[in-house]
Parts: C-alpha cells; structure tokens; sequence
C-alpha cells in the first residue's frame, strides 16, 4: 500500500484570564517523516508560553538539521533550566517523530504519557528510561499501521475538573477510556482534538484552571480524490482527461452538466438526476456509475468554497445531501487531491447578471486550491 499518511491536529485551551497559552506546539512534515512537538512551558501567560515556544522551536530546527533524536533529548537535558525553588523544569516536552514507513519514536520528559491505540483499544507500548543529567527521559520504540492514532496532552488535560464539577482531576486512565471512544465516532484529527478539548473545558466548568493542550494524530493510507472541473478547451482532449480521472486512484468527482454529460458519453453509460438531493440555491446532482459524485459546476463550487472558508465540520457537512454539502464532505475526508481543470469558457458565466464569484472558474479553483492545503492537504491542479 505504500507510505503512509500522518494527519495532526491541535486544539488549545487558555488559562482563565490568559490571553496566551502557555503551551506551545510545533509540526514539521518531511519527505520521510512527520514531527510533533509538544511543550508545556511552568507557569502560564507571557512567560510560558515563550519558553514554551523555544523549546519546540529548538527541538525542530535541530531535527531538521539533522541532528538525532536521542541527540536533541540530550541537548534538552543539558540546557533546559530547572526552576531552584520548586524544582521543577522551566518546560516540559514530548517529541513524537513517524516515520512513513510506520516505525516511531517517541521521548516523553516531564510530560503525560501519550496514548497510542488501535480502533477503540488503547495499546500497551513498551518504554524505557534513560537518565541524562540527572533528567529522567522516557522512551519508546514502536511502530503503527493503516488506522492507529496518538494523541499527546499538556497536563492541563489531566487536571480537569479540579477547581470545576470534581475536587480531583479527569486523571490518565479516565481521559484514556475517552480517546478510545471518542477515536471510533471521529473520522478526522481535528474532530478528535476538539472533542476532547470540549470536554476538558466542561469539567473546568469553561474556566480552565491551567493551560490545556490536545495533539491528535491520525495515521492511515492517504485518501486519494480526484476531481473534473468543466471541460478541456480542446474536444480532442475530452478522452484523455476521463481516462486520467477513471484511473486515478482513490474517489473521482465531477463538476459540471456538459463535463457530466462527456464523461456519460464516454463511459457509455447514463446520467441519472437526483432531484431529491439539493438545498435552497444548489442544484441537484446526477449519478453516474463509476463515478463517486456528479455535480454541477461553478455555482455547486461557490457554495463549497464558502462552507470551507466557514471551517464547517466534516460531521455537520455531512448532515447534509445537497451538491455542495456532499462535495465538501469528500474534500475534508480526502488527504491528496488531484483537480483538473478545463478552460472551456462557458457563455452563461460570462453574463452580466451572473455574480463575479461565478464569472472566473480559475479564482473559484484557487480558492479551494489555497484552504485544502491550509487545512495541510496535498492538492495538485492540472490544466486542459
């Protein structure tokens, strides 16, 4: 199946009455790996947050570098400050670097253990200690697969509820039975941070007692999408790009009546128009076997573009089945997406009464192009 691909998300909570937070994270993709530092720097506000800050920020510029893991950790160790009166580090860290063939290392110092699970199981991995300058670090060496998840926390997820609903904190083993739960109703990293950051904020009772920080990362074989947009300016060019989207790899979309009605001409098969699947303003979508959605163009595009740009959920598009709706789940499930593009002009796009946003195709496809990969999706775009 190949490289595997590693999707990250955060979600953060202040301190009540902070403006930062004093937890800091850093995610660094490299052509052969995925870095994820989490920080927590003692105290909140201004001051943790900068040490914070440096710690992930060292810790990646080290790594890409090219400097070793064990030999970050050891630098760390060396000059990490320690505060005199309580003992305590200045920042806490824990370094999580996947590998694309799946292999793991992780280097845990100060910090909660990260939960690792498989489905709705956590998974018991094997860790080492290693003392460094008189710093315990905890190690381990593991390797994960199509469908596992980690998520790393800042102790503030630990301690929720002291000073909230409970006199003691939501505790490791009750926020790990959580993640495993919430790991199997979640389709996306994003949905599983903000789930369990919204409950660690109720048990604070929306007041957070300390700064609070979720990492989710998922793990899994990129999803692949494929999409049509209008067709080529050169009819010669029609069979070529079908075939490019009927080989492609993963789901296959395509936007548009007249792209609809030649990829039906050349598969030989029939559109069919569902005229229950559509909203107020979004036309109604077709149905042609071997092809995962069949839209209309340009206006179906304006409307996804501004469900993404909203940061609709994948959870609440998907409550939905018109055109758009329907198109905006596939592009937030997907990891890579491939757009073709033609530059036929359509006629009734360029009429006065049409809005600008529909006047231009290619600011339409820019603006999706722009908010898939702010959202850390690979997008490619190819035109005809």
């Amino acid at each position: 199946m190949g490289r595997l691909h590693v999707e990250v998300a955060k979600y953060q909570l202040n301190k009540h009455g902070e403006e930062l937070c004093g937890d800091s994270v850093e995610v660094e993709t490299c052509p052969d790996s995925t870095i994820v530092v989490l920080s927590d720097g003692l105290g909140s506000g201004v001051k943790a947050n900068i040490l914070s800050s440096l710690t992930t920020k060292m810790a990646v510029t080290m790594l890409k570098g090219g400097l070793k893991l064990d030999e970050v950790v050891e630098a760390f160790v060396h000059t990490l400050p320690v505060c005199e009166r309580r003992q305590l580090a200045y920042s806490t860290f824990s370094i999580l670097q996947i590998f694309s063939d799946g292999n793991v290392y992780l280097a845990e110092y100060d910090s909660p253990p990260a939960f690792i699970g498989r489905g709705s199981r956590l998974r018991s991995v094997r860790r080492s200690e290693r003392i460094i300058d008189e710093r315990k670090i905890s190690e381990a060496f593991f390797s994960v697969e199509d469908g596992d998840w980690i998520v790393l926390t800042s102790d503030g997820v630990l301690h929720a509820g002291i000073g909230g609903i409970w006199n003691i904190g939501w505790g490791w083993d009750k926020v790990g039975d959580y993640i495993s739960s919430a790991a199997v109703r979640t389709k996306l990293a994003s949905e599983l941070a903000e789930e369990i950051a919204e409950v660690t904020s109720k048990l604070y009772a929306f007041k957070p007692g300390d700064d609070a920080t979720v990492v989710a990362i998922r793990v899994r074989y990129p999803r692949h999408l494929t999409m049509l947009v209008g067709p080529p300016v050169n009819p010669e060019d029609d069979c070529e790009v079908v075939h490019k989207l009927l080989t492609s790899p993963g789901k296959k979309v395509v936007c548009g009546g007249t792209t609809g009605n030649i990829v039906a001409r050349i598969l030989g098969r029939p559109i069919m128009v569902d005229l229950t699947r559509h909203d107020e303003g979004v036309p109604p979508i077709g149905h042609l076997e071997g092809i995962d959605l069949v839209s209309e163009g340009m206006l179906t595009l304006s409307y996804t573009l501004e469900k993404l740009e909203s940061g609709i959920k994948l959870r609440d598009a998907a409550m939905k089945c018109d055109g758009a709706s329907l198109l905006t789940s596939l592009l937030l499930e997907a990891d890579c997406l491939h757009i073709i593009v033609g530059r036929a002009i359509n006629p009734a796009h360029q009429s006065p009464d049409v809005p600008r946003n529909l006047a231009l195709k290619h600011k339409i496809v820019q603006g999706l192009v722009q908010v898939l990969q702010d959202m850390g999706k690979t997008v490619t775009v190819e035109y005809y």
